[in-house]
């Protein structure tokens, strides 16, 4: 974690760095005296959403200046709706004009991602599906990605290749479609390492499960197509005692998602959580001390 936070920083600086430039916010150098101290409110314009990104946004302002007072009054994961004061900036003006725009970028993208996750989660709602995330996410931000994921109710897919194995499609076609092989070669160089298989099709499917991995993935099936891997996962657990989690991926949407949950798999991943972000609708509004 204190790894992470150093490295985080670091990004903070290297993006306050460019939008600054070489001379930084020459407008409010300017214009605005050293010490002339302001208050800014991050306000709610959206009509409803979760809000993600306040602790960042928070480190961001400690970044220019740690003289800058920091206070949420909101938490990360919380409901907020149009007009709601979700934290409060006091300090030098010039500050909290050079933080503005990394800090509320930050939220926005969050938000945004913890919102639309939060859409997919009630639309499962007492079905006892898990939502995930891929790893379609913002390079080099992929960790900020899966935190405001999971301040939407979403759980994480892997938080990196190391956490996980996962044989795809392309590892399949390199090995000549010999799935067994696969997860035999995964299994001596890994093998305490989690390891998920993708599937295409009934006959990719039984070889699968014939090699247990820990989870299969069903890649862009019908619904029809999961209901009867669903039959033979069932089947093969009656018969053997291992029972393999399904997952399910591919055109998911919140009117299709519980439609799929309802064939029975376990979890459902959903790469439009972070790859087409809508920005949540948030502003930062400054005011000077008189």
């Amino acid at each position: 974690m204190i790894e992470q936070m150093s490295s985080l920083r670091e990004q903070i600086q290297d993006a306050l760095q460019k939008d600054g430039g070489p001379l930084g916010d020459v407008t409010s150098l300017a214009l605005i005296e050293k010490e002339r101290q302001a208050t800014a409110e991050f306000v709610v314009k959206a009509q409803s959403g979760i809000i993600s990104g306040l602790e960042i946004a928070q480190l961001v302002f400690e970044v220019v200046d740690q003289d800058i007072k920091f206070t949420p009054l909101s938490h990360d994961g919380d409901m907020v709706k149009k007009g709601d004061l979700v934290a409060r900036v006091e300090g030098r003006g010039q500050s909290l004009l050079t933080a503005e725009r990394i800090a509320l970028e930050f939220i926005r993208r969050m938000s945004g991602i913890a919102s639309k996750t939060a859409e997919f989660v009630k639309a499962l709602e007492g079905t006892g599906t898990t939502v995930l995330d891929t790893r379609k996410v913002f390079p080099g931000y992929g960790d900020l990605d899966k935190q405001a994921v999971r301040d939407g109710g979403g759980k994480n897919h892997r938080l990196n290749l190391s956490e996980m194995g996962l044989i795809k499609n392309n590892h399949i076609d390199l090995l000549d479609g010999d799935i067994a092989l696969a997860i035999k070669i995964f299994r001596e160089k890994y093998p305490h390492i989690p390891l998920e298989v993708e599937v295409r099709n009934e006959a990719e499917l039984m070889t699968a499960l014939a090699n247990t991995p820990d989870r299969i993935l069903l890649d862009n099936m019908s619904n029809d197509q999961t209901r009867q891997a669903i039959r033979l996962r069932n089947k093969f657990e009656t018969t053997t005692g291992v029972k393999i989690p399904l997952e399910a991926s591919g055109n998911m949407t919140p009117d299709r998602v519980r439609s799929v949950a309802e064939t029975g798999v376990e979890f459902i991943s959903v790469g439009a959580l972070t790859h087409s972000v809508i920005a949540f609708d948030i502003s930062l509004h400054i005011s000077f001390n008189k």
